[in-house]
């Protein structure tokens, strides 16, 4: 089998397959340029789009958007790191290094409410892609900027990736266990992270905007952002001066907040107060345990964790890990699995509010992982699939600009979109 083909079981072909069509729409009217590339912009423009935002994705004629190269895996020759974060976009070839193409993309700007891009300080004044430029054509404009260190300083000029983000925020050196190397978060968590922020951002910009005719510009740092995600360590240790380190997630300021054994699979438990602390003994039959004096307050608790923490450990080994979950939700004990990826892509609550769902195509069903916000009760669901590379490009020439097809033709004939 090559490395394109879908596997025979592709679970996506066992997801709810959803139809385009209604979900949010608090962002209608609202059209978004889209400058980036990767997964941080990608997906701070899809999170718009997904609340009703119309996307026009501007792309290299020929390439596209880097990770539309990601891979393998490839589900029919199209890579699904790129499905994951581009629904509800209308797709553009433009090459506007060219005066043909240049225009073009000014009239863009002038049609829209946001722009979004995380291109390089130096390399969005060589293009005259920057915000004074794109403030010149439309005053009310706002402007988002999503790079790695910032739009200014010493290291505006920095390329940066997910993985540097993660190493330099702190995060990598406080994930994983003790005794081994410094672990990156097992997603894009710096990407994924300064994309919400652009996106939250943006609408409260844009927000702003609607009641003032106010332009904005929007400066996100993937660094910041990572290391905002920070801020209960960086804060603890602000204020104390202990410097916390990596445990496997076997410290914590609350007593009893891990992972443990039972007598087959792992699972989470967190035993934040008193009363929980009281309702876990009392539901695994030692009631007198947790009514032991020197257990009696968090603090309490913390000073002898390690008398604690075996002892929970011992009490949870003597059954199964579905037998304590189920216990512990009849009487109101905070746990849960440590599920695989594909453990909690099935799980059947998850698929019954539509977070994960494939998308109809002509061909095989694509996936993809919901935007998880409901308002009204209303999903956000889609309104189309991941677009192929120009798919839009004539369709907002014509529909969004008003070319006719004599502009259109001239500008395949001068390359800045493909023939």
């Amino acid at each position: 089998m090559s490395q394109d083909a879908a596997p025979a079981t592709n679970p996506a072909r066992e997801l709810p397959l959803k139809a385009p069509g209604g979900g949010i729409s608090l962002l209608e009217g609202v059209r978004v340029l889209d400058l980036t590339t990767s997964i941080a912009g990608p997906y701070a423009t899809m999170l718009l789009s997904d609340l009703g935002a119309e996307i026009i994705k501007i792309e290299r004629p020929g390439s596209g958007d880097d990770s539309r190269h990601w891979g393998p895996p490839f589900l029919e020759g199209k890579s699904l790191w790129h499905a994951s974060v581009n629904r509800n976009k209308l797709s553009v070839e433009l090459d506007y290094r060219s005066e043909e193409g240049r225009r073009v993309l000014e009239d863009l700007v002038r049609t829209c409410d946001a722009v979004v891009t995380n291109q390089l300080p130096g390399l969005r004044a060589k293009l005259k892609t920057d915000y004074d430029t794109f403030k010149a054509l439309k005053p009310s404009l706002v402007y988002v900027s999503l790079t790695g260190y910032g739009s200014e300083g010493p290291r505006s000029a920095r390329p940066c990736y997910d993985i540097i983000a993660e190493g330099y925020s702190g995060i990598m050196e406080v994930t994983g266990e003790a005794e081994n190397d410094p672990q990156k978060v097992g997603t894009p968590a710096a990407d994924l992270l300064a994309g919400h922020d652009a996106a939250m951002a943006c609408i409260a910009a844009l927000f702003h905007a609607g009641r003032s005719g106010q332009g904005h510009y929007v400066d996100i740092s993937m660094v910041e952002s990572m290391t905002r995600f920070l801020s209960p360590r960086a804060t603890v240790y602000l204020g104390s001066g202990e410097v916390p380190r990596r445990t496997g997630a076997k410290d914590s300021v609350i007593a009893v907040y891990q992972a443990f054994h039972t007598s087959d699979e792992m699972l989470t438990l967190a035993l934040p107060n008193d009363a929980i602390w009281q309702r876990f003994w009392d539901a695994v039959g030692d009631p007198d345990f947790g009514k032991d004096p020197r257990f009696a307050s968090n603090a309490d608790r913390h000073a002898v964790r390690p008398e604690i923490v075996p002892k929970v450990q011992e009490v949870l080994r003597t059954r199964g890990r579905d037998e304590w979950l189920q216990l512990f939700a009849d009487n109101g004990i905070p746990a849960g699995p440590i599920n695989m990826v594909d453990k909690v892509t099935q799980d059947d609550e998850l698929l019954r509010r539509g977070l994960f769902f494939a998308a109809e195509t002509d061909g095989e069903p694509v996936p993809q992982v919901g935007l998880g916000i409901h308002v009204d009760g209303q999903d956000a669901g889609y309104r189309s699939p991941p677009p192929e590379l120009g798919q839009h490009t004539e369709q907002v020439l014509t529909d969004i600009l008003g070319y006719d097809t004599v502009r259109v033709a001239a500008l395949r004939q001068s390359g800045a979109i493909p023939g």
